[in-house]
C-alpha cells in the first residue's frame, strides 16, 4: 500500500466525488478509478459505495480513512523534524490533552519557549485519555496530559503540582445548591451526567459506593463543556472537575465538590526511550522548569 495511493484515496473521501478529486489532485479521472480499484483488490475490501453524484465510504473504508489520515499526519510531522536546519530551532510540538486546568502548566511553558525560539509552534488535540494516549502511541502526539492513574513502565512523565478536584455541575435554582458540597448519598437517585471514561474506572465508582447499573446515568460526555448544555437544559446533574466551566457572575450554573474530596494526580507524560526533537527536548527542559516553579514551597 503505497503513501502515494492513500492520499488518492483520501482526496476522494473528502470530495466524495472522482471527478472533483482528479482535478485537485491533477490526475485524469480514468487513472484515479483504477488506482482505486487497485487498493480495493489490494485489501480484498470494498472501499466506497459509488453514487451517480456522490461516493461515500463503507465501513472499511471509514477505518481506513482514519488509519490514513494519521499516517499522512505521521509522515508530514517526520519530514518536519528531518529537514528541520541544525541552526535555527523550530518546529511542531503536538500534545494531547484531556480536560484540566492543568492546561496552564503548558500554556505557561509554551509561552517562554515562543519568546526565546518564535518558530516553535504548540499544537494541543483535545479528548479524552483514551484517546490523547492512542494520539502518544501511534506518534501523533509528543507528549500528552492526562490525570488519574498512569502506567508508568511504558511513559516517562513529570507530576503537574496541582491536583484536580471532582465534584457536581448544577443550575443554580437545583437543590444540591443550596449545600456546600456533596456527599455520595446525594446523588443516588438524581440523574447524573458523566464523563464516558470517569464512570468506568474505580475511583470514580468507589467514591459513589454503587456500581453504575445502580445509578440514574442520564447521559455521558466526552468533554463537560458539552456536559454543561445538558446540565443547563435541565436533563441532570454532571460530575466533573473544578475550574473547567465558568460559574460566576450571570452563569445559570454553579459547582460544589464532593465530600469526602475526591482528588486526581495530573501528569505530563511521553514514549520511553522516544527520540525527542530538538523543539520537544527544549520544551520538555522548560517545561519541568515552570513545574517546579509552580510546585507550592514544602
Amino acid at each position: 500500500m503505497e503513501l502515494r495511493v492513500l492520499n488518492y484515496f483520501l482526496a476522494v473521501a473528502r470530495e466524495q466525488n472522482i471527478s472533483a478529486a482528479a482535478e485537485s489532485l491533477h490526475l485524469s479521472q480514468p487513472t484515479l478509478s483504477r488506482q482505486l480499484k487497485e487498493l480495493e483488490e489490494e485489501l480484498g475490501k470494498q472501499l466506497f459505495i459509488r453514487g451517480n453524484r456522490k461516493i461515500t465510504l463503507t465501513d472499511e473504508g471509514m477505518i481506513l480513512r482514519k488509519r490514513a489520515e494519521e499516517i499522512s499526519e505521521l509522515v508530514r510531522k517526520t519530514e518536519d523534524e528531518i529537514t528541520q536546519s541544525d541552526e535555527t530551532v523550530a518546529g511542531n510540538i503536538y500534545i494531547g490533552a484531556g480536560e484540566t486546568d492543568a492546561v496552564r502548566l503548558i500554556a505557561k511553558a509554551a509561552k517562554k519557549i515562543q519568546e526565546q525560539y518564535p518558530l516553535i509552534r504548540i499544537h494541543i488535540m483535545s479528548g479524552d485519555a483514551v484517546t490523547v494516549t492512542e494520539q502518544l502511541d501511534s506518534g501523533l502526539a509528543d507528549f500528552c496530559l492526562v490525570f488519574g492513574e498512569i502506567d508508568m513502565t511504558r511513559y516517562d512523565g513529570v507530576s503537574v503540582p496541582a491536583k484536580d478536584t471532582w465534584g457536581v455541575l448544577m443550575r443554580k435554582d437545583s437543590s444540591l445548591a443550596q449545600q456546600d458540597s456533596i456527599e455520595a448519598k446525594d446523588l443516588w437517585d438524581k440523574p447524573l451526567i458523566v464523563s464516558r471514561q470517569a464512570i468506568d474506572g474505580e475511583q470514580l465508582q468507589n467514591w459513589l459506593v454503587r456500581d453504575k447499573d445502580k445509578l440514574d446515568i442520564a447521559a455521558t460526555y466526552t468533554l463537560l463543556y458539552n456536559g454543561s448544555i445538558m446540565v443547563e437544559e435541565g436533563m441532570g446533574y454532571a460530575l466533573g472537575i473544578d475550574k473547567l466551566i465558568n460559574t460566576t457572575g450571570d452563569s445559570t450554573l454553579t459547582f460544589r465538590p464532593f465530600s469526602p474530596p475526591l482528588e486526581m494526580r495530573t501528569h505530563i507524560i511521553w514514549k520511553k526511550y522516544q527520540v525527542l526533537t530538538k523543539a520537544a527536548s527544549l520544551f520538555l527542559q522548560i517545561l519541568r522548569e515552570t513545574a517546579e516553579e509552580e510546585r507550592p514551597e514544602q
